[in-house]
């Protein structure tokens, strides 16, 4: 059982020396750097923020590049830009709710061994 646990791992790292050669020596990639695996990935630059249907054929679509926003129409026999350099809306700084100026509680304390309905 050990043996084919050995020959397992064995094989695994094989494989993973021969992807590396492979995007090294033939497509070139001199780039191909493992350490780069686990980064975070960079904030996306472009998206899709809202799109609506006009008809079964033609869309609306608001496109976001970095801060700036396009109304796009596409779908029908030509694409069109209806609006550009659309400023992208600043979300407004949330709001604290205002503390309560009154008692939290309104009725009278009931004392030890008092019922409900007293």
């Amino acid at each position: 059982m050990l043996f084919w646990l050995v020959m397992l791992v064995l094989l695994t790292a094989v494989g993973a020396a021969g992807y590396c050669a492979y995007h090294v020596y033939v497509l070139g990639d001199s780039r191909f750097r493992p350490d780069r695996w686990f980064q975070p990935r960079p904030e996306p630059r472009l998206g899709v923020s809202e799109q609506a249907n006009i008809d079964g054929r033609r869309k609306l679509l608001l496109v976001r590049r970095d801060d700036v926003e396009h109304l796009l129409m596409i779908g029908g026999p030509v694409d069109i830009v209806i609006e550009e350099n659309i400023r992208a809306p600043v979300p407004a700084a949330t709001k604290a709710p205002p503390e309560p100026t009154g008692p939290v509680f309104t009725r009278q304390p009931r004392s030890f061994g008092q019922a409900v309905n007293e």
